[in-house]
């Protein structure tokens, strides 16, 4: 069972601003990368279903994460059908994320009242998304969809359509001044906050730090 409402949820993602986004098959750099990411300050991460058994990873990383960062909101991104979605939901996902709309998986969410986040990339897809009971609706891509300026463009018709994109953000303030200019509830962020060669070296320093330069800079855009 989640440990955190889809509301709670909702509203820690705009607080804090960005939703680091990662997978990995061994467990073991997974607990290290989310105690980096909620020593600087994190507290809404977003697991990659990506790979065999990613669900048994999940699963082990969320009950250790209830205990060492008990604030973390630990969610699954990458979902596109129903079942997987269950699947997660029974492993105690706090939401879901997906790079598309299907309306099984939104029946689900809501029986269970989980936050559930799916990938849209028109006003007419927004609307659906709102339609089946999403708060935060996830532009995916993001930079491929139109970037800062399709944000901009939505938020004139539907001011209160709050939007997560995901892929093309960097933790760079010339970037996020874009996007939080035009109005995003908060960004989703993987390989900028996570190079190959910091994971390679175990450099988890360098990730807590990362992640509390990004806050920092999403406090001075806002």
């Amino acid at each position: 069972m989640a440990r955190f409402s889809r509301i709670e949820v909702a509203i820690k993602m705009k607080e804090t601003g960005i939703v680091p986004v990662f997978y990995h098959q061994d467990v073991e750099v997974c607990k290290s990368v989310v105690k980096a990411c909620y020593d600087g300050g994190i507290r809404v991460f977003e697991f990659t279903n990506r790979g065999d058994f990613a669900h048994e990873v999940f699963g082990e990383l969320n009950k250790w994460a209830a205990k060492a960062c008990p604030e973390m909101m630990l969610g699954v991104g990458s979902i596109v059908d129903g079942p997987t979605t269950a699947l997660y939901i029974q492993l105690g996902a706090s939401f879901i994320v997906s790079p598309l709309i299907d309306e099984e998986m939104a029946k689900i969410c809501n029986k269970r009242k989980i936050a559930w986040s799916p990938g849209c990339g028109s006003v007419t897809e927004i609307g659906r998304a709102h339609e089946l009971g999403c708060e935060v609706v996830k532009i995916f891509p993001g930079s491929q969809v139109g970037g800062p300026s399709f944000v901009a463009a939505v938020k004139g018709p539907m001011p209160y359509a709050s939007i997560m994109p995901t892929g093309g953000v960097s933790p760079d303030e010339e970037n996020l001044a874009g996007w939080f200019k035009a109005g995003v509830h908060c960004v989703g962020m993987g390989s900028q906050l996570f190079p190959k060669e910091v994971l390679v070296n175990k450099d988890w320093t360098f990730i807590t730090n990362k992640c509390k330069e990004a806050l920092d800079l999403v406090k001075k855009l806002r």
